[in-house]
């Protein structure tokens, strides 16, 4: 299974969060799974890093990369085919980096891990 993360799961996984579910933790952790990280979630992290609505222990610009490779998950681009998604995604989701996620997730055929009930909404493979 091809997995994206959205980026709470990212950041529960990381930090070892108890609200990430054993399943989840389970399909990240199978070999079997690829598991991918949107460069939109790196943008998400900057930005809220920069508001001060995320603590983290480094800037975002090194910590999100320096954890992704340590735990050996897929950096996924923003590409053309993404963003057109947009033009035909109903607006069931107000959040443009979630709206973004989902539109990474149709282009490129991904299941996303997410706990997020908005995006629950979408006709899409959500674990």
């Amino acid at each position: 299974m091809k997995i994206l993360l959205d980026t709470h799961i990212f950041l529960w996984f990381i930090s070892s969060d108890n609200r990430l579910s054993t399943d989840i933790i389970n399909s990240i952790r199978n070999p079997d799974n690829q598991i991918y990280l949107s460069v939109v979630s790196i943008w998400e992290c900057i930005i809220k890093y920069q508001l001060g609505k995320l603590p983290l222990p480094e800037s975002p610009e090194i910590y999100i990369p320096k954890q992704r490779d340590r735990h050996q998950i897929v950096n996924l681009d923003l590409d053309e085919g993404s963003v057109t998604q947009l033009a035909s995604l109903p607006a069931l989701h107000k959040d443009p980096f979630d709206r973004m996620l989902i539109c990474q997730s149709l282009q490129h055929g991904l299941t996303i891990a997410t706990v997020d009930s908005a995006i629950r909404a979408y006709s899409i493979s959500i674990i």
